[in-house]
């Protein structure tokens, strides 16, 4: 396995344990070396995920819809960013 896939939410919920454990996530990623391919957006637990596995030196594979890339405010710092025309 070369990366894995993450589905999580586009805001950061309610319970500060989710976060932790979605940086907790994306650093073992990439302390593990495996990329991380995820939803593109910087905001809510998927930004987290991607964001602590960038700062950690991990690869981030970002694929977010056109539509959503200014909603959610696509992450620009990711290795990759795909910006699609629907889901």
């Amino acid at each position: 396995m070369k990366q894995v896939c993450v589905f999580c939410g586009s805001a950061p919920g309610t319970n500060p344990a989710f976060a932790a454990a979605a940086r907790e996530l994306g650093r073992a990623l990439a302390g593990q070396k495996l990329g991380l391919v995820y939803g593109g957006g910087r905001v809510g637990l998927m930004g987290v995920v991607a964001t602590a596995a960038l700062e950690a030196g991990g690869t981030v594979l970002g694929v977010i819809p056109h539509a959503l890339s200014h909603k959610e405010v696509a992450m620009e710092g990711c290795t990759e960013l795909v910006v699609v025309d629907s889901m």
